[in-house]
């Protein structure tokens, strides 16, 4: 019986781990993976040297100085701006969501769940966020960056501006308290504080040198050559650091939702703007990584013009970015946004993807509102195709 009794807890300790596998993991496994099989080593040591080096490098620093510059602003702030001049409202709500990565978009929905904005602040802010996609493309390609933020946020005016003439939508959960509400939701597990600041103490370490690195590549310097190294050596430096910043993003969190996948790492105010930074990066880096190794073997591996037969869909390509956009999330918006930098996919196409992606802020008007979450996607869609095949049919 007792032999019995430890083989029946043994039992549910391995079924309780099974229920609980880290989604996360699958990102480096794979990785390592394909980096111990000769004919994929190549690729993926570029892929992940290449993210880290045209990519992380530069995302990083563009956070640091990004959550420094608003770390006196909290959301208390802007509600009692929007409070007081409520004439500004859908203006300020999609200026906050054409901001890099969702902070600004997760606010607007915050306080429509507590009844203190109006349903065409969530359009505006949804329609113009980008998510963090747009730290991935502003670092790629400024000018593209900017005109796809410009255009969303003029997009996610007049989108918030119609939508509350026509349907200023009042959910019926804002007269509940939110702690009420939220304590029925599935509750993420907090970061882990350890890995956590362990992945902010790597960027304050690494991030000159990478940096200057990346400033060098950038503008076609042979970095191997003034360092006195191979090209082999900088490449294998380079897929090391990417490998371990993954490797602690997946440490960060155990959950085995689709969410921690996903989106972005939540921090509880005050953001310490380390932290943040380091967590944010490595998920985007994460993600730039996998769209990377995907472009690469399927175009080398399968010997794929993914160039050509995006671009022989015609305006076909320009809905599957919308729909792909109406994912919750910001990593499958940082795969669309990969396509576009490699020339797979047109302008227009990034472009709808854009404006109908609603990043991490949908997974908060889900679990608190879900037609709510759901009207709103729906009306940040139609301006999405309109603008998107609008530009497909004018100018491509």
């Amino acid at each position: 019986m007792a032999e019995l009794s430890s083989v029946l807890q043994r039992y549910k300790k391995v079924e309780k781990y099974s229920l609980h596998f880290n989604l996360r993991l699958w990102m480096p496994l794979s990785f390592a993976l394909l980096a111990c099989i000769p004919a994929t080593r190549q690729l993926t040591l570029q892929a992940l040297s290449d993210a880290y080096f045209q990519v992380a490098a530069f995302v990083y620093a563009s956070l640091a100085l990004y959550y420094l510059a608003t770390h006196r602003v909290t959301p208390e702030m802007v509600s009692r701006f929007v409070a007081a001049h409520p004439v500004y409202e859908v203006g300020l709500a999609a200026g906050l969501g054409a901001l890099p990565g969702c902070g600004g978009a997760i606010i607007v929905v915050t306080q429509y769940t507590k009844g203190a904005s109006s349903f065409g602040a969530v359009v505006a802010v949804l329609t113009s966020t980008m998510g963090d996609a747009a730290f991935l493309l502003i670092a790629q390609s400024p000018i593209d960056g900017i005109t796809v933020l410009a255009i969303s946020v003029v997009t996610g005016m007049f989108s918030g501006l119609i939508v509350n003439r026509l349907h200023n939508y009042r959910a019926e959960m804002v007269a509940m308290p939110i702690q009420d509400t939220a304590a029925h939701q599935p509750k993420e597990p907090k970061p882990k504080l350890r890995t956590a600041n362990y992945s902010s103490r790597f960027w304050l370490i690494m991030i000159g040198p990478s940096l200057f690195i990346a400033t060098l590549l950038a503008f076609q310097i042979d970095v191997s050559e003034l360092l006195g190294v191979s090209a082999s050596t900088l490449e294998l430096l380079g897929s090391v650091l990417a490998f371990s910043c993954i490797t602690l993003w997946a440490l960060n969190n155990d959950s085995p939702n689709y969410s921690s996948v996903a989106r972005e790492e939540e921090c509880a105010p005050p953001i310490n703007w380390r932290l943040k930074s380091a967590m944010d990066t490595q998920f985007v880096l994460a993600w730039v990584v996998v769209a990377f190794l995907l472009f690469e073997l399927l175009v080398f591996g399968l010997n794929l013009d993914l160039s050509a037969l995006f671009h022989s869909m015609g305006p076909l390509v320009v809905g599957i970015a919308i729909l792909i956009g109406l994912l919750p999330g910001c990593g499958p918006q940082i795969l669309v946004t990969s396509l576009y930098l490699n020339g797979a996919i047109p302008f227009s196409a990034q472009l709808g993807n854009a404006i109908s992606n609603d990043g991490d802020a949908l997974f908060p008007a889900i679990a608190l509102s879900p037609r709510a979450a759901a009207l709103a996607t729906l009306y940040s869609a139609i301006p999405a195709a309109l603008v998107g095949y609008g530009y497909w049919f004018i100018f491509e």
